[in-house]
């Protein structure tokens, strides 16, 4: 008998205690082995840290992987640290016996137009390298795959290379990932240890793919997969060049939301370096590939002795499964209520013979031993293959797509706890009761943590996508039709925000003003998608902005430590000298979005283009040129003018009143 093919003896959480018991034990025995402390180190440029050795054995030797980012010396049991540039890198202490590693994470103290500077030295790098995750949180629906299966563990890297001219890297150079300690310590190096995905993908998807590998969209739809990438670990794995889109990827990374100590944690980090043929670094990143398993159904439709009607109301009318396991508790009840209200239907029937399930239902086949995908009969555009452009999911014909199907049974669902009906327009709990979540706040970004003067939330999740009736209806498709920026960001944003980026129907808005705006036709012929669009130097907008639901800057620490570490501060990569070092063109159009460049040369060359059209500039600087948040400086700044220089806090709105009596002195 094929081992993938037995159910999983033990249940899972039994499985978890001893991994747990043995990494405790193990850490009991390492305690008269060599010790470094702190396991991560985050310093600015030019500054000094230490870490303490102890339990050491023999001779003591130190290494920093990047000398250009970190010196490193060791004397008296103390490991004395250097920052020489931004970036990251690791710092192995060894003995006679053992080696531990060492998170280092080197931040800019300030930038000016050539670089990064420290102590009056002024100290460039050649390239950029940015890289990001496509979502901003990809979800698993737990653990446990024996019963069903919604999403997978799936994850996607993407990167670019830039050189200071502005040019983007395609060829000659190598880039890998690898795991990396956060900012709390937290490493996550290995996934198949932490779910019984593995035992059970086979008779989910068709696919075997070794243990710690995970699945690979890009092909599947005419049968020709891509390898699958491995689960980030201290050993780099390789990055492939996309032409399409101009960017380095790793498609379907299999990591889970746990560490190695099996501690939780939905943002595991990963280091991105890039290499040239030779092996020399040209430049390293750090950014987070987040996972949740919070995208559950448990919140009603886990077995329960008592409850109020909203908590009993998806109850079979056979009773609940109660099955000890709780993680395949609910996807039992699930499959239960389904065979109930489905299970004379010709179509549901059509469904089971057509994906090889128990004709007598989908709990039958679980229990059967064989998992259930639900995109299996329910058409998912998440499982996307972007190389062909289409889901490799069509489901059977008929049969209501997945999105549609799920958001629009449960628009009039009530919440058990608040009561409220799920399709509440303004209740961004309603939506993490299934989507991740009420621990993981996926919707962390710029937008997603906005209040007002008193505290409250100007945004939820339904200011972008609608409640749950315009999410599933039938004019839209799941994953395809998403809101763009422009829908919001636009000249008539003050009347927009924070109401619905979607019309009635739950197609996202696209208005004609298009200067801060996704690609249309992008990725195919009549879609709007951030998450596939580009904008200036052929950069990828989320190379940049930060991925969807983490715009920069973030709630969460490690979302921000890439933009950090290329320009001095939090948020938007917004200063020209992350990627430039040449002073750069006065042109009026020629920068980010068609805007004007920035800096000490557009302050000085600034005047024709004003004086020619003073009207555009209120786009930014307001109709009382006195500035907005988009004209805000992010950091501060001294400039030369007419009379002298000019200093700018950071968080100022810069308008003309500032160095002049308003637009035409």
């Amino acid at each position: 008998m094929n081992a993938r093919t037995v159910p999983f003896p033990f249940p899972f959480s039994f499985l978890l205690f001893l991994a747990a018991l043995f990494t405790a034990v193990t850490a009991i025995a390492d305690e008269s082995r060599l010790q470094v402390s702190p396991s991560s180190v985050l310093m600015n440029v030019g500054a000094t840290a230490t870490l303490t050795v102890t339990s050491a054995s023999g001779t003591v030797s130190v290494e920093s992987h990047e000398t250009s980012v970190v010196s490193a010396s060791y004397a008296n049991g103390k490991v004395t640290l250097k920052g020489l540039k931004a970036g990251s890198t690791t710092v192995t202490v060894k003995d006679r016996n053992s080696s531990r590693d060492a998170s280092i994470q080197v931040l800019a103290t300030s930038t000016g137009g050539g670089g990064t500077t420290t102590g009056g030295t002024t100290t460039t790098s050649t390239y950029t390298l940015l890289a990001w995750n496509d979502l901003g949180m990809h979800c698993m629906d737990g653990l446990d795959f024996s019963v069903f299966a919604i999403l997978p563990p799936y994850n996607s890297l993407h990167a670019q290379l830039k050189d200071k001219s502005g040019k983007l890297i395609a060829s000659n150079v190598r880039i890998t990932y690898e795991a990396v300690a956060d900012s709390t310590g937290s490493i996550n190096t290995s996934s198949a240890n932490k779910t019984n995905f593995w035992s059970w993908v086979n008779g989910l998807v068709g696919l075997n793919p070794a243990p710690n590998v995970g699945l690979n969209l890009d092909g599947l739809a005419t049968g020709t997969p891509a390898p699958g990438n491995k689960a980030p670990s201290l050993v780099p794995a390789p990055m492939s060049y996309n032409t399409q889109y101009a960017w380095f990827e790793a498609e379907g990374i299999p990591v889970t939301p746990f560490d190695d100590t099996f501690k939780k944690n939905f943002y595991p980090t990963v280091k991105v370096v890039a290499k040239d043929l030779s092996g020399k670094v040209l430049a390293t990143t750090t950014t987070v590939l987040p996972v949740s398993d919070e995208m559950t159904c448990k919140g009603c439709h886990s077995s329960i002795t008592t409850g109020n009607a909203a908590a009993m109301a998806a109850k079979p009318t056979t009773g609940w499964v109660f099955d000890a396991n709780a993680d395949r508790d609910w996807k039992k009840n699930i499959l239960k209520l389904h065979d109930q209200n489905k299970l004379s239907n010709t179509l549901y029937k059509t469904g089971l013979s057509q994906n090889g399930y128990n004709t007598s239902g989908l709990l039958a086949t679980a229990n059967g031993g064989k998992p259930v995908l639900c995109a299996a009969c329910h058409a998912s555009n998440a499982y996307f293959d972007k190389l062909n452009k289409t889901t490799v999911m069509k489901g059977v014909a008929g049969t209501t797509p997945f999105t549609q199907a799920l958001h629009t049974k449960h628009s009039t669902v009530k919440d058990p706890a608040t009561l409220l009906p799920l399709d509440n327009i303004n209740d961004r709990t309603s939506c993490y009761l299934c989507h991740p979540g009420s621990a993981t706040q996926c919707l962390r970004g710029a937008m997603g943590k906005a209040v007002d003067a008193n505290g409250k939330l100007l945004m939820s999740c339904q200011s972008c996508h609608g409640n749950n009736a315009q999410v599933g209806n039938k004019a839209r498709q799941g994953w395809y039709n998403e809101p763009t920026c422009e829908a919001c960001h636009n000249k008539a944003a003050p009347g927009q925000r924070a109401t619905s980026g979607v019309n009635a129907n739950g197609v996202a808005i696209v208005p004609t003003d298009h200067t801060f705006a996704t690609n249309a036709n992008t990725p195919v012929t009549g879609l709007n998608l951030y998450r596939f669009s580009k904008g200036h130097g052929g950069l990828q907008c989320e190379a940049c902005h930060g991925a969807t639901h983490a715009i920069y800057p973030s709630s969460h620490a490690d979302d921000n430590t890439q933009s950090i570490a290329v320009q001095g501060h939090a948020g938007t990569v917004s200063e020209c000298s992350a990627c430039h070092t040449t002073a750069l063109p006065v042109t009026a159009n020629g920068g980010p979005h068609g805007l004007h460049t920035f800096g000490q040369g557009w302050v000085k060359g600034h005047e024709s283009a004003a004086k020619a059209s003073t009207s555009s500039c209120t786009y930014c600087h307001g109709a009382d040129y006195r500035g907005t948040a988009l004209s805000q400086v992010k950091m501060a700044k001294t400039f030369t003018v007419e009379n002298g220089t000019k200093s700018f806090a950071a968080g100022q709105k810069v308008g003309c009143y500032d160095c002049h009596n308003g637009p035409n002195p």
